[in-house]
């Protein structure tokens, strides 16, 4: 895809190291010119959209429940991410032996628990710093993982572990915007739902996650091991928790084309990448929901604030103190650059400051659940001394550049935070 480079050099206000959900907007628009247009054509032509739907009533909600039939094991295969689950008292309820039997893989062992953030292309950093991790030899077999937006594109693979390196490795250092995106014509994103097709994007999340992921995603589910992804039910404007191990153990063929929905869905970012309707029962009728990039509602989580952690590790026979990590995919400081007074450069701007800033506070809020609940707190996140300049959304040399940070960072294990910044 090529890039109109006056646009994303410009010098907007927005963060000049990574390319935001702004200038993606604006690189696939073009110019701000036309996207002024096609904000002003939206309006003037109602917002109409490609996406035809049948919206789930939202009396409905309370009853919905995703097409791919659970397991008898696994009787939910999402949760809200803003409440504490239904399951956190049935599991705080039963008796060792049960859990034990669930749980048979973390239950009486040391726990260890990674937390991914969202970050486009600066996934780069997380995916090299597990595989420095890898080469320094004490890389944890771990219990649960999260991710969120690009984050989530990389659970699969830090769930599975070492084994999967060399794919995580080719997945942030290969592909190019032109791999992942199809920009559409410009008349077209007048009635349309975003501005770029991620259809490419879907057919490489299908060539990784593969029946055999799936299946191993699967046998490590049975063990106890746990893999959340996070995405943002635009219609009741909450984020939602899917059990991707649950989806995987279960008998129904539609599960794989559901965990790659969830995965696109969680990376969708809104007005550049399109929506993802995932179909759902209520009251024995089938209606859809919208879903888009987790990261509109959160940049990074580990479980509902809700969760008393404490009581899960205590019923579970947890020795010691669980480990937490969280990788940031993100600097932590703004680049002060002066912004030049019209429309899109401060929308860019702001749009950028909430982004980080929302960051910043899901690292405080994890750290001070940790806190609460006995947990071991780690944090990395990219240094403010890199600098490289990214030319496109998904720029493969910069992506190089990062990951290389990242391997180096994971491989020396010096640079490990044990509280936010302000809080050591």
């Amino acid at each position: 895809m090529k890039m109109n480079r006056s646009i994303m050099s410009m010098r907007s206000g927005v963060c000049r190291r990574h390319v935001t959900t702004a200038q993606f907007l604006l690189a696939i628009s073009r110019s701000a010119k036309v996207m002024i247009i096609v904000l002003t054509g939206a309006s003037v032509f109602g917002c109409t959209s490609d996406i035809s739907r049948k919206a789930l009533p939202e009396a409905e909600v309370v009853h919905a429940h995703a097409l791919v039939a659970p397991s008898r094991t696994d009787p939910t295969i999402r949760i809200w991410g803003d409440e504490k689950p239904k399951w956190f008292e049935e599991l705080i309820g039963a008796p060792p032996s049960a859990l034990k039997r669930r749980f048979p893989g973390i239950f009486g062992r040391p726990h260890a628990y990674l937390a991914l953030s969202g970050g486009g292309q600066n996934g780069a950093y997380g995916a090299g710093l597990l595989n420095g991790w890898t080469a320094a030899g004490n890389r944890p077999e771990f219990t649960m993982v999260t991710g969120i937006s690009t984050g989530s594109l990389i659970a699969p693979f830090a769930f599975l572990g070492p084994d999967y390196d060399d794919e995580l490795t080719e997945v942030y250092t290969k592909y190019s915007t032109k791999d992942l995106v199809k920009k559409r014509p410009f008349l077209s994103i007048l009635a349309a739902a975003s501005a770029a097709d991620t259809a490419p994007l879907r057919r490489v999340i299908a060539r990784y996650v593969d029946a055999d992921m799936i299946a191993k995603i699967a046998a490590e589910h049975r063990q106890g091991r746990r893999l959340f992804i996070g995405m943002t039910n635009l219609d009741a404007g909450r984020p939602v928790l899917w059990d991707i191990g649950a989806i995987a153990n279960s008998s129904d063929p539609g599960a794989a084309d559901l965990i790659h929905d969830v995965l696109l869905a969680s990376a969708a970012i809104p007005g550049a990448f399109p929506p993802v309707l995932i179909n759902v029962k209520a009251d024995g009728e089938t209606f859809d929901e919208l879903h888009v990039d987790g990261g509109t509602t959160t940049q990074v989580f580990l479980y509902p604030a809700g969760i008393d952690w404490r009581k899960v590790t205590s019923k579970l026979k947890v020795p010691g103190r669980p480990d937490v990590y969280v990788i940031r995919n993100a600097s932590l400081n703004p680049v002060y650059d002066p912004v030049k007074p019209g429309l899109i450069p401060i929308a860019g701007r702001s749009i950028s400051a909430l982004i980080r800033t929302q960051g910043v506070g899901d690292m405080y809020r994890i750290y001070l659940g940790a806190k609460r609940d006995g947990l071991d707190y780690h944090l990395a996140l990219i240094p403010d001394e890199f600098d490289v300049k990214s030319e496109e959304p998904f720029d493969a040399n910069y992506m190089r550049q990062l990951y290389k940070v990242g391997y180096e960072h994971g491989k020396s294990g010096r640079n490990w935070l044990s509280a936010p910044p302000g809080f050591e």
